[in-house]
């Protein structure tokens, strides 16, 4: 890999699924935007990649996500009224939602066929550069550095592909794609062997690939020969296994908590941790949660 391309300034954000695990909220909104308190999660993801130095955004969408694209756009009428009502604090954070210098490209997926087609998508406008791809669903809220900018030390390292993992329970293995390291693991290491959605038994560890990549542009290549996989997708751990065959791929553990905001439990609990924690609103919130007690059947129950 050339020296030139050591830095990430690409990253594709997959946003074009049809987020029916929250029907009806999703059927007329993205689900990248259901808010945390006062952010969308797509919002969360693209400051995280940000953080990391990256300056040119990709979202492969929907005909169903045009909500992503006005988010991320100017709002001309609402900033003229902020200025006007003299409310500076919100005209800031409206018109800092995209940081001067970084760009918005948006690609249509046409038909949903996996998160390997999502990537495939946006070959043209990554081209022969190592790029990010960072799924929103996914709330990393890492207290040091974000969790996409903890990986580009080792990718720069070992000029090769990374891919964030966590340690997770046997009985979750079929939610994930499992590695298998090279070695004794250290929170990190070269990757032996990747497997999507294993059975328990069948898992070669218990380290769960989440949303955070870094890719070399082999990966393009890579994924316009692979076959479809479980559920007839285009499944980006199959082609990530085809790829080490030609290629070393590495894995590291990050600093932070995960919430899996795919899924209903974890939008929950990561609406109440950041609440929690809500420059505005947090104080308060911690008094409403505490006005809660276990009652004598271990459920929750309000004591005011």
């Amino acid at each position: 890999m050339k020296n030139e391309f050591l830095t990430v300034k690409k990253a594709v954000f997959p946003v074009a699924g049809l987020g029916t695990r929250f029907l009806p909220a999703t059927k007329a909104n993205p689900k990248e935007m259901l808010p945390i308190v006062d952010k969308p999660l797509i919002q969360y993801a693209v400051e995280e990649a940000i953080e990391a130095g990256i300056t040119d955004l990709v979202f492969v969408t929907s005909s169903s996500k045009r909500a992503i694209e006005d988010h991320f756009d100017s709002n001309f009428e609402l900033e003229h009224v902020l200025t006007l009502q003299g409310k500076t604090e919100l005209l800031n954070i409206v018109k800092e939602i995209v940081p001067e210098g970084v760009q918005c490209t948006y690609v249509r997926q046409s038909k949903a066929l996996g998160l390997g087609h999502a990537v495939l998508c946006a070959k043209n406008v990554i081209g022969d550069q190592p790029f990010a791809v960072l799924l929103a669903d996914d709330l990393i809220d890492a207290s040091h550095e974000s969790c996409l900018k903890q990986m580009i030390p080792l990718f720069q390292q070992e000029r090769a592909s990374v891919l964030a993992v966590q340690k997770i329970h046997a009985v979750d293995t079929e939610k994930y794609g499992i590695i298998k390291p090279k070695g004794v693991w250290q929170h990190s290491a070269a990757i032996e062997a990747i497997v999507e959605k294993p059975k328990p038994q069948d898992a070669p560890s218990l380290l769960g690939v989440v949303g955070r990549y870094i890719l070399t542009p082999e990966i393009f290549k890579v994924l316009e020969n692979c076959p479809s996989g479980k559920g007839g997708e285009l499944q980006l751990t199959d082609a990530l296994s085809l790829l080490l065959k030609q290629q070393s791929i590495f894995a590291t553990e990050f600093e932070g908590k995960r919430y899996d905001c795919g899924s209903k439990l974890g939008y929950l609990q990561a609406t109440l941790a950041y609440g929690l924690k809500h420059h505005e609103v947090g104080a308060e919130f911690q008094d409403f949660v505490q006005s809660y007690q276990l009652s004598g059947n271990g459920l929750l129950v309000s004591v005011e």
